[in-house]
């Protein structure tokens, strides 16, 4: 008798703040037999494991993974093909194996890396992606900075290198969503210093965690203190509108 294969399993989660998931996805994930958490070269500890502090989930079952951001494509494909290849093995043992990743599975996520791979390895097998909070979102909702009223137009990127292009952007949508800032944080903010619009822009770092920052208002930001991996920056092109009588 062949044997059956196993589920797989993607959780959004956080960011930052544990018990940021959804309930459906948490009955899913008590389900699984094996739970990788990423965790950064440069971390002692897997943020995604901090999301689930005092969700009463087993921690025998949890595999942490080093994950690497590196610019080259080809070491990027070589490590998530690997890691593909150990999930596609415990698949094949029958084993429901579940993958947790910050914010929203599906946006600007390495998840999508790891998923497309293990559907090429094994594409009988079973897969169900849980939706989780953005890092936007939960920027948004943190400072009560609506994303997007009436027609308003809004664009979500990476943060460019080149200041010219971020400018024409943000010319052309009335807010832009900035992710993946680095070390760019000064450069940018002197970009909206000199378009007259910082007052009307938001930023975070690390939110839900014990370092986090927060600031309503960039003009007030010292990007020396500000500036680090995990930032969002809500940018809008005119003050907000009052829309209440």
């Amino acid at each position: 008798m062949s044997q059956t294969l196993g589920r797989f399993i993607g959780v959004g989660v956080g960011p930052g703040t544990p018990g940021l998931i959804a309930v459906a996805a948490l009955a899913d994930l008590r389900s699984a037999d094996i739970i990788y958490l990423p965790r950064a070269r440069s971390s002692d500890i897997s943020i995604a494991r901090q999301t689930l502090a005092g969700l009463d989930i087993d921690p025998s079952r949890f595999r942490e993974v080093e994950f690497n951001m590196d610019p080259d494509r080809s070491v990027l494909a070589r490590h998530y093909g690997e890691l593909a290849a150990q999930v596609v093995d415990e698949l094949r043992q029958g084993h429901t194996v579940a993958y947790l990743t910050i914010g929203d599975a599906m946006t600007y996520s390495t998840y999508g890396y790891l998923l497309a791979a293990v559907r090429e390895m094994l594409p009988a097998a079973e897969h169900k992606t849980w939706p989780g909070i953005t890092s936007f979102a939960a920027t948004a909702s943190a400072l009560s900075w609506p994303l997007g009223e009436g027609k308003e137009r809004m664009l979500i990127l990476p943060c460019p290198d080149d200041m010219a292009a971020l400018a024409d952007d943000i010319a052309s949508h009335d807010i832009v969503i900035l992710m993946k800032i680095g070390k760019r944080l000064p450069e940018v903010l002197a970009l909206l210093d000199r378009l007259g619009i910082a007052e009307h822009c938001a930023y975070a770092r690390r939110i839900g965690l014990a370092d986090e920052v927060l600031c309503e208002r960039v003009d007030t930001l010292d990007p020396e203190d500000a500036i680090g991996y995990l930032s969002t920056l809500l940018i809008r092109r005119t003050a907000r509108e009052k829309r209440h009588s």
